[in-house]
């Protein structure tokens, strides 16, 4: 029971610290966003709110601007047994890729910001 409230304490506290400290989002031209938006509907990130993991991959999408679905495996039961069933284990993040009528599953928030970095960050040549 201590360990339950301690625990959502803790994650209330993550949550408040990233709305305090949220980096600036990533400015594009309309046109620019618009393109980023379309791409962004390809992929939904799984995550638990207060995981702070989980946190960590969406100040990642804020300062990147990118409007990415977010599915509360935690609280929604059909998107924990998406997530069980397709991805092949309930944990959180993960992000789902869909490309070219493939679907992939990629799991730790390191490897998750990296692929958004790589695909969604502005080159020198923009």
């Amino acid at each position: 029971m201590i360990i339950k409230a301690l625990r959502n304490g803790l994650g209330q506290l993550i949550i408040f610290a990233d709305w305090l400290t949220r980096p600036k989002a990533l400015k594009r031209t309309a046109e620019q966003q618009a393109a980023v938006d379309a791409q962004a509907t390809q992929l939904a990130l799984y995550q638990f709110r207060a995981c702070p993991f989980c946190v960590k991959v969406r100040r990642a999408m804020h300062a990147l601007n990118l409007n990415i679905e977010c599915r509360d495996a935690l609280n929604n039961s059909q998107f924990r047994q998406e997530l069980l069933e397709q991805g092949g284990q309930v944990k959180v993040p993960c992000l789902r890729i869909e490309e070219a009528g493939e679907v992939r599953w990629m799991y730790e928030s390191n490897d998750i910001i990296q692929y958004l970095q790589e695909r969604f960050a502005p080159t020198s040549a923009e």
